[in-house]
């Protein structure tokens, strides 16, 4: 018996990061601990279609290591990061964690996700912004990888 075709359906990371955006977004609005978000998330979302673990880990880790992200960050700027849209701010962290934190993952995909969800949430040329601000940071923090390519 075959398998039926999947409709370009995102994966379980997919679906994580997209919620993980979402709640990153809320922290950032709202300044609420990042653990009742996750909660929240975890109870009121659909997360059945993502990896509720790695959700998780982007929402509590992500703030622990946002003044090294937005310090790596800055630099591949063109205006402060206060002055970046939340939502963009809540994408390039998230990017940035996985770049600098998550070896496993290769920065193609962390980069190509935060595309996607600059697209989907983002304003109408984000996802431009975001891809360059990330590729920047890639080069900077795998650069033997990124030589690979």
């Amino acid at each position: 018996m075959t398998e039926p075709p999947r409709k370009n359906l995102p994966g379980k990371r997919s679906w994580a990061r997209r919620c993980a955006a979402q709640a990153l977004y809320q922290w950032q609005m709202t300044g609420q601990d990042p653990a009742i978000i996750a909660s929240e998330f975890l109870a009121d979302q659909d997360l059945l279609k993502a990896d509720p673990g790695y959700f998780r880990e982007l929402v509590h880790e992500t703030p622990k290591c946002m003044t090294e992200i937005d310090a790596a960050l800055e630099p591949f700027l063109d205006r402060p990061l206060v002055q970046v849209d939340l939502v963009e701010q809540a994408i390039l962290r998230i990017g940035g964690y996985e770049l600098m934190q998550r070896p496993d993952i290769a920065y193609r995909i962390i980069i190509n996700e935060a595309v996607e969800l600059a697209k989907l949430f983002g304003a109408e040329q984000g996802h431009r912004f975001v891809n360059g601000v990330l590729d920047k940071l890639a080069h900077v923090i795998r650069p033997v990888e990124c030589a690979r390519r």
